[in-house]
């Protein structure tokens, strides 16, 4: 592992990205099993793979005050032994290491109660999935590694972020945030014959913008560092933080709401963990009983799709399962819930299967051993119809809010999905079509349900990212009835 941090802006001028140690290959990490299954005694070996670089320039009161990059690669190692399992790890790969990692992983499976849910690792063709209802498209997936993204250096970090400061210093605002990039690969490899790769990268924005009463946001990613434009980010959360000034105070109470894509993103975000057969047969889900049933709006309709080019991620799970395309709601139906394969042989026995639709390993496990099981991490809302802009759903409201983002989430009630948070960062009246001023933020009481069913319009789904979620492909939404329970102070 190689760490390196530099604290000065001046220290990194003219530097370019050094890679001491180069990216693990398919070939390396190939090599490395194989040394690895020489050393084991065990029934069964898995290795996983994962790492790489991850490098960030941070800016705050307009200027940059940290610049880091971290390098690290790890080998995960699982053994079996007769239903004992268990994991341990390093990121070192000479033999001595590697027959440690081992060794360790072993005794640890050996102590191990055996687990009578434990299933024989898959080898390729199982991995490779089934068809039918859920089903990856024809094609393979798109690229998500990009050179142009690989090679972004400290310096040019540096000089995105000098640009997005003058625009801040344009409105005599002051700038916050963060310029990341990572360079990241996913490997599993199994005694079975299984091989599985992925390589990709990832660049992102977030930049907040400081007024003395107000602040303004926005947040992207891609793995294309050529998708993003730091200008374009940089103006629209000054103007939120300008025009959101002089904030007025209007009542708690229920409006027709706007929220933008990153808050419609953070507060669905909630729900998804309950989208897995395990949570089902723990009753922990509020989908406990509900599959089948209408239990959103019309107009909603969420994917789980791995291959969606807005997307990014590995195609396979963490035992290597391909991740299926899973329709979990279509026009506000639940259709069904995504499943590791030792959860789906449990429901396949379980008194719950008649109840929870199709049955089948998705491929969205978590590395075992685990105790969660399974989630769909790759959402896509279906576009609408008559899909609307910002602009128009502003210009059909004859009162409600604008909610740039919303923060500070946590569960109120796990089965009817209310949640509680508070807005931030451009908060806005609209009356009579148009934004009439800023006001002061609002928590929130509301429940996911009554919420998805009270969707009057929905913007073309974009890839988005919050805060208290992960990325999705998310319209912006305006709801009716939206439950604000308190005005806060700023």
């Amino acid at each position: 592992m190689r760490i390196k941090e530099v604290s000065s802006p001046q220290s990194h001028r003219g530097t370019e990205k050094s890679k001491n140690q180069p990216m693990l290959t398919r070939d390396q990490a190939g090599d490395i099993f194989d040394r690895i299954k020489k050393l084991s005694t065990a029934d069964e070996v898995e290795v996983l793979y994962s790492g790489g670089l991850f490098a960030l320039t941070r800016f705050a009161n307009n200027t940059i005050h940290q610049n880091v990059e971290d390098e690290n690669h790890i080998v995960s190692v699982r053994t079996a032994f007769g239903g004992r399992t268990a994991r341990a790890s390093t990121n070192k790969f000479d033999e001595d290491s590697l027959r440690r990692v081992v060794e360790s992983s072993e005794a640890l499976a050996k102590v191990q109660h055996p687990d009578p849910d434990l299933l024989p690792i898959p080898d390729s063709r199982e991995a490779a999935g089934a068809t039918g209802e859920a089903h990856v498209p024809t094609g393979a997936l798109p690229s998500r590694h990009f050179a142009e993204t690989a090679a972004i250096t400290p310096q040019l970090r540096a000089d995105s972020v000098k640009k997005i400061v003058e625009v801040a210093q344009k409105y005599k605002l002051t700038a916050a945030g963060i310029f990341s990039i990572s360079e990241s690969v996913e490997g599993i490899f199994n005694s079975r014959g299984l091989s599985n790769w992925h390589a990709q990268t990832l660049a992102e924005f977030s930049i907040t913008m400081l007024g003395a009463d107000s602040s303004g946001w926005q947040k992207a990613n891609s793995s294309d560092v050529s998708n993003l434009d730091p200008l374009r980010l940089a103006e629209t959360a000054a103007q939120k933080a300008i025009d959101s000034a002089y904030p007025a105070e209007i009542p708690a109470g229920k409006y027709t709401v706007i929220l933008e894509p990153s808050a419609a993103l953070d507060i669905v975000g909630f729900m998804f963990w309950d989208y897995s057969g395990m949570a089902i047969l723990d009753q922990r889900s509020f989908l406990t009983g509900r599959i089948g049933a209408k239990l959103f709006g019309g107009n909603i309709t969420i994917w789980d799709d791995v291959s969606h080019p807005l997307q990014t991620g590995a195609p396979f799970d963490g035992e290597g399962m391909r991740r299926l395309r899973v329709p979990l709601v279509k026009k506000g139906i639940v259709k069904r819930v995504v499943y590791a394969r030792a959860t789906a042989e449990r429901m396949k026995r379980s008194e719950h299967k008649d109840k929870v639709g199709p049955i089948e390993a998705t491929g969205h496990g978590f590395p075992l051993p685990n105790e969660m099981g399974e989630m769909p991490l790759n959402i896509v809302f279906a576009a609408p119809q008559n899909p609307q802009t910002l602009a128009d759903m502003i210009a059909s409201t004859e009162r409600g809010v604008l909610v740039t983002r919303l923060w500070y989430i946590r569960e109120v009630d796990p089965y009817e999905k209310i949640v509680t948070g508070m807005t931030r960062d451009g908060t806005f009246l609209v009356e009579n079509g148009k934004v009439k001023q800023g006001i002061r933020n609002f928590r929130f009481n509301e429940s996911l349900i009554h919420m998805l069913s009270n969707v009057e319009a929905l913007s073309e789904p974009l890839r988005s990212c919050g805060e208290e979620s992960f990325d999705m492909v998310v319209p912006a939404m305006k709801v009716r009835d939206f439950n604000f329970t308190e005005v806060t102070k700023f």
